[in-house]
């Protein structure tokens, strides 16, 4: 996941982070540094989660799937340290092995991995794990600490460079949509300390103990069998043998009790069973993106041909043929294709994101500054769409709109070849900065 500016924007914004404080962490009861107050959370949350949930092709249309995650969480929310929280659920489309939580109680399961469950007593130790999170307050903390800011302070600019090093690349800003500084990589005390809360939620629910042990040995193995299968997940989620180990001998310590409980596997099953009948076309989709990644368009552009066999109508599959089709230089195909996906999900911003992008290298400027300002609409955090909708308002001879969304895009970018660029074309126009 590419990183971008959207959160030191945010930071900046919150006014707070200069004042040194301390506060009582809900879980330990022990005073700790927290220079973000709960409103903070949740105002960040509320800004950053959605970049992120599109970047993740938007939550999916199954409005019963959704309810039924969200039923599992709240009922391990009200057996958690912050039952009061605004905590939310969703699956995402993605189709690789992710979960997640913002600070505010935002909580994402990926397509990829709520299909390789087994019993609902798994999925409840996955959520149970982000409550903790949450619960114990592991992104305010290290915001706190300095880790993230530092993070941001010395190498967004940098990232947002690397990301974007040619202004004729514009395919590789279509996975660029990401909030993953607020998701970034766990400690290994704090995932201890998810791990071990998330079993006593989810116990405390009603759900066996062994609903845990199941989903770590899961995945273990995955991670064991292919690494890079789930690197997402574990970029912020490190796997370990020693995490399997520590959740079999607490089960066994503390809720022996529990561990007897029937797993509840018809539920879940259920549930996710069109999720289940479309797995062909998730494993090719992952493989797809995969491939995108190491810039082999060819062979993404065929796994996505595939995966929309078996699923005709996915807008992840769209979304991801699209992005090889552009790849390959064939906007004009790209273009058809990212109309196909917007009709599937109206509204959500990568849709419009890779059709501007085809419009842009078709010439089609108006329609580019149409997909864009819908893209900026949706993901107002979102610096890259101002570039790009001035980049398209450059190629329609409008000096003064481009130089808007030059200054505004500059206002939170200041490296890569994009910000030189509209530097440069300011400067010529005599608008400066």
């Amino acid at each position: 996941m590419l990183t971008r500016r959207q959160f030191l924007v945010a930071m900046a914004g919150m006014g707070a982070l200069g004042l040194a404080g301390c506060a009582t962490n809900p879980v330990t009861g022990k005073n700790q540094l927290m220079l973000v107050g709960e409103d903070q959370e949740i105002r960040l949350d509320r800004q950053q989660s959605p970049v992120q949930f599109s970047a993740d092709f938007g939550p999916v249309p199954d409005a019963a799937l959704n309810a039924y995650v969200t039923q599992v969480g709240m009922a391990l929310v009200r057996h958690c340290h912050r039952p009061h929280m605004p905590y939310s659920f969703r699956v995402v489309n993605a189709p690789y092995v992710n979960a997640y939580a913002f600070p505010g109680g935002s909580i994402a399961v990926s397509r990829g991995i709520l299909a390789r469950l087994e019993s609902e007593d798994e999925l409840a130790a996955l959520l149970g794990h982000e409550i903790a999170h949450v619960s114990a307050r592991h992104t305010a903390a290290r915001i706190s600490s300095g880790t993230v800011l530092q993070v941001l302070l010395g190498g967004a600019a940098a990232a947002v460079g690397a990301a974007q090093p040619r202004l004729q690349d514009l395919a590789g800003t279509v996975a660029g949509l990401g909030a993953g500084l607020l998701l970034a990589k766990y400690s290994r005390d704090d995932e201890r300390e998810a791990d071990a809360l998330g079993m006593a939620y989810m116990t405390a629910a009603g759900y066996s103990p062994q609903g845990m042990v199941a989903l770590m040995d899961m995945l273990r193995g995955l991670s064991r069998r292919d690494p890079g299968l789930v690197e997402v997940l574990f970029s912020s989620h490190p796997m370990s043998n020693e995490r399997y180990a520590d959740a079999q001998a607490l089960m066994a310590q503390q809720y022996a009790s529990a561990a007897h409980r029937p797993l509840r596997r018809e539920r879940l099953l259920e549930a996710t069973a069109r999720l289940r009948a479309i797995q062909p076309a998730l494993a090719r989709l992952e493989e797809a993106q995969r491939a995108l990644g190491q810039r082999q368009a060819a062979k993404a552009q065929a796994l996505a041909q595939q995966a929309l066999s078996f699923a005709p109508d996915d807008y992840a599959g769209l979304v991801l043929l699209a992005r090889a089709q552009l790849m390959a230089d064939e906007p004009a195909a790209a273009l058809h294709t990212a109309r196909r996906a917007q009709a599937v999900s109206p509204g959500e911003a990568q849709g419009s994101l890779t059709a501007g992008l085809a419009a842009v290298q078709l010439r089609r400027f108006e329609d580019a500054v149409r997909e864009f300002t819908a893209v900026h609409q949706a993901l107002p955090m979102t610096p890259s769409p101002l570039f790009l909708r001035g980049y398209s308002y450059e190629g329609m001879g409008r000096r003064a709109e481009a130089a808007t969304d030059y200054r505004r895009y500059l206002a939170q970018v200041h490296q890569g070849e994009w910000a030189k660029h509209a530097q440069r074309r300011l400067l010529e126009w005599g608008y400066g900065r």
